[in-house]
């Protein structure tokens, strides 16, 4: 086995486990680019969605006066 085959493999074992290793955290911070992602466009659809639900409000009496009229 000639230096340069060794050098390579050397190097390909040790990126391989370097990446391995680095999963984890990878993968933890593209979820949590999702969650903050998929968190905006929930809070943005849920005031159209209360408003849809909600039922018209009765109209407020503009003026008020006693209780038993006189």
């Amino acid at each position: 086995m000639s230096v340069a085959s060794f050098t390579i493999s050397v190097s390909i074992i040790a990126g391989s486990a370097l990446l391995y290793t680095r999963i984890p955290s990878i993968t933890q911070h593209y979820m949590g680019e999702l969650q903050t992602e998929l968190t905006k466009v929930v809070t943005d659809m849920i005031p159209g969605q209360i408003d849809d639900v909600m039922p018209e409000l009765p109209e407020l009496p503009s003026v008020t006066g006693p209780a038993l009229p006189f």
